[in-house]
């Protein structure tokens, strides 16, 4: 889709493209009302102010509509408007072994424990060991800090998500 696609959607439409980014309610209801857009760096950057204004419960929000790093078959299941989406970005958990699979479901655990949401991850590029390490390293924040770094890489997923829809990285 182009930007003029975009801001050219019914609203309906407009609404369900950018769910598929963030699934933040506010942050979506949002952006549709921005519209039109005149450039993508124009719509990042509204895109981006409009993220860090939603604060914890919007990021919470937004983290909730992931499926867990590893969990292929809640990604295929519970996820599937996404699923396109977060099954490319989490691609070498795929390939993962079992061992690894099984130790990135009791990190998450231990995450989602600790800090009452999903552990969120920017895993594109990332093997399944490298996202375990930053699991278990992560595990030791402070959740307040945690917060913001998961709301970080929320927004790196979201400006892949944005890019990709407009026809950039695939």
């Amino acid at each position: 889709m182009t930007l003029d696609e975009l801001n050219g959607l019914p609203v309906a439409e407009a609404r369900d493209a950018l769910a598929r980014c963030c699934g933040a309610s506010v942050w979506v209801e949002r952006m549709v009302a921005r519209r039109p857009f005149v450039s993508l760096n124009h719509l990042l950057g509204i895109a981006h102010a409009f993220w860090m204004e939603l604060g914890p419960d919007g990021w919470r929000e937004a983290f909730g509509h992931h499926p867990r790093i590893g969990d292929l078959e809640s990604l295929r299941r519970r996820f599937a408007a996404t699923a396109d989406l977060a099954s490319r970005e989490q691609a070498a958990v795929a390939a993962a072994s079992r061992v690894v699979l099984e130790a990135l479901a009791d990190g998450n655990r231990a995450y989602e424990e600790r800090f009452g949401y999903i552990f969120i991850v920017f895993a594109s590029g990332r093997t399944a060991d490298e996202m375990l390490a930053l699991l278990g390293r992560r595990l030791g924040n402070d959740p307040e800090a945690e917060l913001g770094i998961a709301a970080r890489e929320q927004w790196k997923i979201m400006r892949l998500r944005l890019d990709t829809m407009l026809g950039g990285p695939r």
